[in-house]
C-alpha cells in the first residue's frame, strides 16, 4: 500500500467512505485499474480546508523538495532545463529510497511534476502557462485561482500553500527583470520569459494576500486568417486596414480591458513593409514584430532609492533622435499621449498605438485627457486640433458577452467643425441574432468613402469600390 493511501486510511473514520461519493457500508472495494483512478482523483482533488491528508501530502512534498535543494549542485545551469530536469528526477528518485517512501506511479509521477514546477518553474500555475487553450491566469491570494478559457472565466481546483509561497513564485517572476515588489511597492508589471505580461499586488494594497494576473502570451502569434476565421473581423476590413498602413496614416486601436488590443496591434504591425525603421515602446515587451529593422524599448521603474526611472513619456520623447520611421506605442495611459500626437504631426506618419476607451468618441475625449495630464496649459480647441489632424483611423475592438473578440467599427477622424472633431464610420458591426450562446453578426462598410482615401492612393494602393460597399447595391 502507497503512503498517501496508509495516510488517507488511517484517518478515515469508522463507517466513512473511502471516497465521496461511495456507499460507506458494503461499497465494493475498488479493483486495480480503480485503485490507480482514485490515485489520480485524490492528488487532483484541491479541499477548500485543509485536511490530515492535504496537510500529509504537503509535508512529504516540502520534506522532498527541502532535501532535493540541499543535494543539488548550486552551480547547475538552471537554464539548460532538460539536464536540470534529469538532474532532479536522479536525486528524487534516490531521496525517495533513503526515506523508504513508497508511491504508486501515477502518485509518483504527480509529485515529481510539482516539485519540478517549484524548483524551475512557477509552482502550481506552470500547467496552467503551457495549456494553450488558457489566454489568463488569476491568482487571488494563496487558495482562489481562476483562468481564462475561451473569453470564460472559471475556478480552478489548483492551490498555493501559503501567501509566502504565492511571495516566492512573485519574486521568481520579477527578479530576473531587475525589478522589485515590498511594502514600499506593492504593485509590479512584469513579463514571464515567454513574453506573457504579468502583473502583481501584494499586502497590504492587496486583502486577500499576494496576487497574481497573468495574460498570455502566443508562442505562435495569431494570423490574419485566424482572426478572420474567429469572426473577429472580415476580409474586406483587412484589406482596408492594410491599406491604411501601407500608405502611413495614423491608427489608434481603442478598446477595454482584454478586448485583444494588442492582438490587432500586432498584426496591423505586420504590414509595415520590411525595409522600415520601427521603434516599439511598451511597459511590458509584447509585441511580436516579425521585421528585421526593430528596436525595441522598455520603461523601467524607479529602483529602491526612487530613482533611475524610465518612463513612456521618456522614451518617447528620446525615440524622435532615433530616426524611426515608424512608433509603435503599446499603450498610451499619460503624458506621453502629447509626445505621441507631437510625433504623428511632426513627420512620423504610420505610427500606431492602442488605449482603453468603450467607444471611438470615448478615446478621443480620453486622448484630450491624457494630453492634459502632461501639465500643458493648452486650450481645449488646440487640443483638439493636435488630435484631429493626429490620427487618422480609429479601430474599436470589443469583447462581447460570448466571449468573443470582434471589431466593432472603424471611423475616420475627419477633422474639426466648431469645438468638436468630426468622425465617420466607414465599417460598423452588424447583429443578427444570438445562436447556442454565441452572437452572431458581421463587420460591414456603411457606403461611405473615407476622405483619406487620395492618400491611399497616392501610395500606389488601389482598393476596390466594393470593399466599401459601393457598386453592389450597397452592401455585401
Amino acid at each position: 500500500m502507497s503512503l498517501l493511501k496508509r495516510i488517507e486510511k488511517s484517518q478515515q473514520q469508522p463507517g466513512q467512505s473511502p471516497v465521496p461519493g461511495t456507499t460507506a457500508a458494503g461499497a465494493r472495494p475498488p479493483t486495480g485499474g480503480d485503485q490507480s483512478k482514485l490515485a489520480e482523483m485524490r492528488l487532483k482533488r484541491a479541499p477548500t480546508t485543509t485536511s490530515p491528508v492535504r496537510d500529509a501530502y504537503l509535508d512529504l512534498k516540502t520534506r522532498v523538495q527541502n532535501k532535493l535543494l540541499a543535494e543539488m549542485d548550486p552551480s547547475l545551469d538552471v537554464s539548460k532545463t532538460e539536464e536540470v530536469r534529469s538532474t532532479i528526477e536522479n536525486l528524487y528518485d534516490e531521496v525517495l529510497a533513503q526515506e523508504n517512501i513508497i508511491l504508486s506511479r501515477v502518485e509518483r509521477q504527480r509529485l515529481f511534476e510539482q516539485i519540478v514546477a517549484e524548483i524551475l518553474g512557477f509552482g502550481p500555475i506552470e500547467p496552467f502557462l503551457a495549456d494553450e487553450t488558457i489566454t489568463e491566469i488569476m491568482v487571488n491570494g494563496p487558495k482562489n485561482i481562476y483562468i481564462e478559457r475561451k473569453g470564460k472565466v472559471e475556478r480552478t481546483n489548483a492551490q498555493f500553500e501559503s501567501n509566502e509561497h504565492v511571495m516566492r513564485i512573485i519574486d521568481r517572476i520579477v527578479a530576473p527583470l531587475g525589478r522589485r515588489i515590498d511594502e514600499a511597492q506593492p504593485y509590479v508589471d512584469a513579463r514571464l520569459p515567454d513574453g506573457s505580461r504579468v502583473n502583481a499586488v501584494i499586502p497590504p494594497i492587496s486583502l486577500v494576500g499576494p496576487t497574481i494576473t497573468i495574460r498570455k502570451f502566443f508562442k505562435i502569434p495569431l494570423t490574419v486568417e485566424q482572426l478572420i476565421q474567429y469572426g473577429s473581423i472580415t476580409a474586406e476590413a483587412i484589406e482596408f486596414l492594410k491599406a491604411c498602413v501601407q500608405a502611413r496614416l495614423n491608427m489608434l486601436v481603442s478598446g477595454g480591458t482584454g478586448s485583444g488590443k494588442t492582438t490587432l496591434l500586432n498584426i496591423l504591425s505586420g504590414f509595415i513593409p520590411d525595409d522600415e525603421r520601427i521603434v516599439t515602446i511598451e511597459n511590458a515587451a509584447e509585441l511580436q514584430l516579425r521585421q528585421e529593422h526593430v528596436v525595441t524599448l522598455e520603461s523601467r521603474p524607479p529602483n529602491i532609492e526612487g530613482r533611475g526611472e524610465v518612463s513612456i513619456r521618456d522614451l518617447v520623447i528620446n525615440s524622435l533622435r532615433m530616426r524611426p520611421e515608424r512608433i509603435i506605442v503599446g499603450e498610451c495611459r499619460g503624458a506621453e499621449s502629447l509626445d505621441m500626437l507631437q510625433a504623428m504631426n511632426t513627420g512620423h506618419d504610420g505610427s500606431l498605438t492602442t488605449l482603453h476607451a468603450n467607444t471611438p468618441r470615448d478615446a478621443l475625449a480620453r486622448m484630450e485627457t491624457m494630453v492634459l495630464m502632461a501639465g500643458m496649459e493648452l486650450p481645449h480647441r488646440a487640443i483638439r486640433e493636435q488630435i484631429s489632424s493626429a490620427i487618422d483611423v480609429i479601430v474599436q475592438i470589443e469583447r462581447m458577452r460570448d466571449g468573443s473578440r470582434r471589431v466593432v467599427t472603424i471611423s475616420e477622424v475627419q477633422g474639426m467643425e466648431g469645438e468638436i472633431i468630426t468622425m465617420s464610420e466607414i465599417f460598423s458591426f452588424e447583429k443578427t441574432g444570438i445562436e447556442g450562446g454565441k452572437i452572431i453578426g458581421r463587420l460591414m462598410p456603411t457606403g461611405l468613402r473615407p476622405k483619406f482615401m487620395e492618400k491611399i492612393e497616392s501610395a500606389g494602393i488601389r482598393l476596390p469600390p466594393n470593399i466599401f460597399g459601393i457598386g453592389s447595391r450597397g452592401r455585401f
